[in-house]
């Protein structure tokens, strides 16, 4: 089994319920991890990356819930021997004195 790791993939996107947030890019960080088993049938950790924030930042999605489904569902279609998927997604600017987002785990 072989697992891609990408730690802290940061960029700017319309994302939240908040007046504010529906106007103003906020600050994005996406952690993933994605397991498969073949590396004849590899997984390009730069084409994930990309996927991740297009996605995001096309969609300007209202829930974060929102936001996740949608990268797993794009992700899944792209890469359909990913054996596993987690990924989390955090708004590091949202709240003052706190880190908040959220995170799935899905096996295939």
């Amino acid at each position: 089994m072989y697992k891609i790791l990408i730690e802290d993939l940061t960029f700017k996107a319309i994302i939240g319920i908040l007046d504010k947030e529906r106007i103003e890019e906020q600050l994005v960080v996406v952690n993933c991890e994605i397991e498969y088993n073949d590396k004849k049938n590899y997984i390009d950790y730069a084409k994930v990356c990309d996927l991740i924030v297009k996605v995001i930042q096309e969609g300007k999605f209202l829930l974060i819930e929102d936001a996740i489904d949608e990268v797993e569902n794009v992700l899944l279609k792209e890469f359909p021997q990913m054996q596993s998927l987690k990924i989390s997604i955090k708004k590091p600017e949202i709240l003052k004195n706190a880190l908040v987002g959220i995170e799935i785990l899905r096996k295939f």
